[in-house]
């Protein structure tokens, strides 16, 4: 049997951190996740899907994720019922995560109430070298996320890809084609 969720989306609130009796860690938060196609009247429509994370991950879910924050969920589908207060019988479907990854760098403005534009870096990453356990990016090296090069001056200016008018010097051995 084959039970596999991916999602991507955007967090609706902080997540809510709590421990369990035995001091086990679980985070809930609710995914907004857009629809492929708009409706009628041209506007995209959001499905809202509940998100349970637990131990390691749901603390670094908890102190890295806000509210706007784009995460990636890689788990699994489950069910599970329960009577409410009223005697009523109570039906809740959640995606179980077994992976969350950051998706945008430290402080990009969306979610995250902090001015650092510089993004991660490797010892920002809480999910760095874990392999298969999730990563902010879905990488384990040393690479300097948004922050460009260490030893070069952070300046806004300083875009590799600017057309300054100058021509490209760069041989045809250079070239892979």
């Amino acid at each position: 049997m084959i039970n596999r969720i991916i999602l991507v989306g955007r967090l609706t609130k902080d997540p809510e951190l709590r421990y369990t009796p035995n001091g086990v860690a679980v985070a809930n938060f609710t995914l907004a996740v857009n629809r492929p196609f708009t409706n009628q009247q041209g506007d995209r429509e959001a499905d809202f899907i509940n998100i349970v994370v637990w131990r390691r991950q749901a603390e670094n879910a908890a102190n890295f994720l806000k509210k706007g924050s784009l995460a990636g969920v890689d788990g699994r589908l489950q069910t599970r019922s329960y009577d409410n207060n009223e005697g009523r019988r109570v039906y809740v479907t959640e995606v179980m995560a077994e992976s969350v990854q950051f998706l945008e760098p430290k402080g990009s403005g969306s979610g995250s109430g902090s001015s650092n534009q510089g993004g991660y870096r490797d010892q920002d990453n809480p999910f760095a070298g874990q392999g298969s356990q999730g990563g902010g990016y879905g990488n384990s090296g040393n690479q300097n996320f948004g922050g460009g090069n260490q030893n070069r001056k952070n300046d806004s200016n300083d875009d590799p890809f600017a057309n300054d008018g100058k021509p490209i010097d760069i041989s045809d051995d250079d070239l892979p084609f």
